[in-house]
C-alpha cells in the first residue's frame, strides 16, 4: 500500500466488500476531498424532471460530467437554463451509489460571464464617478413642447410611453428616433442618435427607453460612450430602462432616473388636466379676493356717507368729492377686475385650444397597428416559404425516398453497405433492402466496373 493510504482504505484492502459499501467509501472520499467547486462549461441534456429537479450535463471541449440540481436549489434561480447555454455551477462533487456514477451536486448557477460583467460595470461607474461625469444635473422643462423618444421601434416600451404622452399631455408633439437597444453595436447608435438630437433641435426633452432584462441584455446601456453622450446631450434627457431593481451606467449619467419606462414618460410629460383644474382655482380665488376688496370699500364708502350726513350744510362740497372719487375707485377696480377675468377665460381657452384632435391620433395609432400586423404576417410568410423548401431539400436527401424511386441497399453479411462489385465473390450472401421489404441473394459472378459504371475489359 501507499504511504497515503487511510485507515479505511487499509480495511477494504484487507477484507473483500460489496459494491454498496464501495461506492459508499468513495462517495465519502469525494465529500471529504471537495467541499464546493465552481466549474464553467456547456449546457447538453437538460431535463427537468416530475419532481421539480434539474437534471443536465456540463461540459467543455475535451470532458462532460453529469449534474444534478434540486428543486429547493433551482427555485432560487433568476433563469431557467436551456441546451447550448454557458454557465457557472457551484457545485459538490459527489457520488450517486446506486448506480456508481460520478456527478456534481450543484448549489447555484448563473450565466457564464456575468461576474466579469458586473465588475466591469462597478469599475466604470467608479472611474466615471470619480472623473464628476455623473455631476451637475439639469432640470426638466415644466412644459415641453415637444419630446425625443430614444428606443427601439420593437420595444414594448414605446408604446407604452407613447399612450402615456397621449394619455397625460395630448398637446406635447413626441419624435420617435429608433435605434437598436441590444446587441452588438447598440451603445455606439445610441450615442450616435443623442448626437443627431443635439444637432437637430426638435424637441425639448428626450426620453432614453426600453424593457427590461438580463444584465447581458441591457449591457448597451452600461457603455461609456452612452454615458458620454447622455451628458453631452443638448437637452436634458430621462432614462427609463427595465424594472424598478435594473440599475445602469446610463441611470446615473442621466439628468433624471425613471424606474421604468413608463415612469420615465409621466415625469416628463405634465398633466394637462391637473393643469387646467389649476387654473380654473386660481380664477375662482381670484373671484373671491376681488369680491371682498369691493365688500370692504363698499362698507368704508357707506360709513364715510353716513359719518358726513348730519352736518350735510357745511360739507355738501366735501360729500360730492368723496362721491366722485367712490364713482371713480368702483370704475377702476372693476377695470382691473375684468381684465383680471378676461386673461383667466383667455388662458383657460388658449389650453382647450391646444388639445390635439384625438381621433386622428387614436387613427394614427390604429393605422400603425395595422402595418405592424401586416409586417408581421409578411414575416410570417417569409419564414414559412422557408421552411418549406429546407423541408423539401431534406426529403430529397432522405434514403428512402431514393429507394421508393427503385433503388435497393445492398449489405454484405457483416452489414456492411457495397458498393464496389469488386469486393465481391461468387457465393457470397447479399441483404437487399427496398422501399418496403427486403431479400437475401446469392452472388454468382462479380462484375467490375469502371468510373462511368459499365464493365471493364479485365472483366470476365
Amino acid at each position: 500500500m501507499e504511504s497515503g493510504s487511510t485507515d479505511e482504505d487499509l480495511a477494504l484492502a484487507r477484507e473483500c466488500v460489496t459494491v454498496a459499501a464501495l461506492n459508499r467509501a468513495v462517495a465519502g472520499l469525494l465529500a471529504r476531498s471537495f467541499r464546493l467547486v465552481r466549474v464553467r462549461g456547456e449546457i447538453a441534456n437538460f431535463t427537468r424532471a416530475a419532481s421539480g429537479h434539474w437534471y443536465f450535463t456540463l461540459k467543455d471541449e475535451r470532458a462532460q460530467v453529469r449534474c444534478a440540481m434540486f428543486r429547493g436549489r433551482n427555485q432560487l434561480a433568476d433563469f431557467v437554463p436551456s441546451d447550448g447555454d454557458e454557465v457557472e455551477v457551484l457545485a459538490q462533487v459527489s457520488l450517486y451509489e446506486p448506480r456508481g456514477d460520478y456527478q456534481l451536486t450543484v448549489e447555484a448557477v448563473q450565466r457564464s460571464g456575468l461576474g466579469r460583467l458586473y465588475e466591469r460595470f462597478l469599475q466604470l461607474k467608479s472611474r466615471l464617478q470619480a472623473e464628476g461625469l455623473f455631476d451637475g444635473k439639469r432640470p426638466l422643462p415644466a412644459f415641453p413642447r415637444s419630446i425625443g423618444v430614444v428606443t427601439s421601434l420593437q420595444a414594448a416600451a414605446l408604446r407604452d410611453v407613447l399612450t402615456t404622452l397621449a394619455r397625460r399631455s395630448p398637446q406635447v408633439s413626441p419624435i420617435v428616433y429608433p435605434v437598436p437597444v441590444q446587441g452588438d453595436g447598440a451603445g455606439s447608435r445610441i450615442a450616435g442618435m443623442l448626437a443627431a438630437v443635439s444637432v437637430r433641435r426638435e424637441v425639448d426633452l428626450v426620453l432614453l427607453v426600453r424593457g427590461g432584462g438580463s444584465l447581458e441584455d441591457l449591457w448597451a446601456f452600461n457603455e461609456e460612450v452612452v454615458a458620454r453622450a447622455i451628458r453631452a446631450c443638448a437637452v436634458p434627457v430621462i432614462v427609463g430602462v427595465g424594472h424598478e431593481s435594473d440599475v445602469t451606467i446610463a441611470d446615473f449619467a442621466a439628468d433624471l432616473r425613471a424606474p421604468t419606462p413608463t415612469a420615465a414618460a409621466e415625469m416628463a410629460a405634465p398633466d394637462r388636466q391637473a393643469l387646467l383644474d389649476a387654473v380654473g382655482e386660481r380664477l375662482a380665488r381670484l373671484r373671491r379676493v376681488v369680491r371682498a376688496r369691493l365688500q370692504q370699500a363698499q362698507q368704508r364708502l357707506d360709513y364715510s356717507q353716513r359719518s358726513l350726513a348730519t352736518p350735510r350744510a357745511p360739507l355738501q362740497a366735501s360729500t360730492a368729492r368723496v362721491e366722485a372719487l367712490s364713482l371713480r375707485a368702483r370704475h377702476a377696480l372693476a377695470g382691473r377686475v375684468a381684465v383680471a377675468l378676461r386673461r383667466g377665460d383667455d388662458l383657460r381657452l388658449r389650453l382647450h385650444r391646444s388639445a390635439p384632435d384625438l381621433a386622428s391620433r387614436a387613427h394614427l395609432l390604429q393605422r400603425r397597428d395595422t402595418l405592424l400586423a401586416a409586417a408581421a404576417r409578411h414575416l410570417l410568410g417569409d419564414r414559412q416559404r422557408r421552411l418549406q423548401t429546407v423541408a423539401a431539400r431534406l426529403q430529397a436527401l432522405d434514403p428512402h425516398a431514393v429507394l421508393a424511386r427503385g433503388y435497393a441497399l445492398v449489405t454484405d453479411a457483416g452489414e456492411h453497405v457495397v458498393t464496389d462489385a469488386a469486393r465481391l465473390a461468387a457465393g457470397d450472401l447479399l441483404r437487399l433492402r427496398f422501399a418496403r421489404g427486403g431479400a437475401t441473394a446469392r452472388v454468382e459472378r462479380a462484375d467490375a466496373h469502371d468510373e462511368q459504371g459499365l464493365p471493364s475489359r479485365d472483366a470476365p
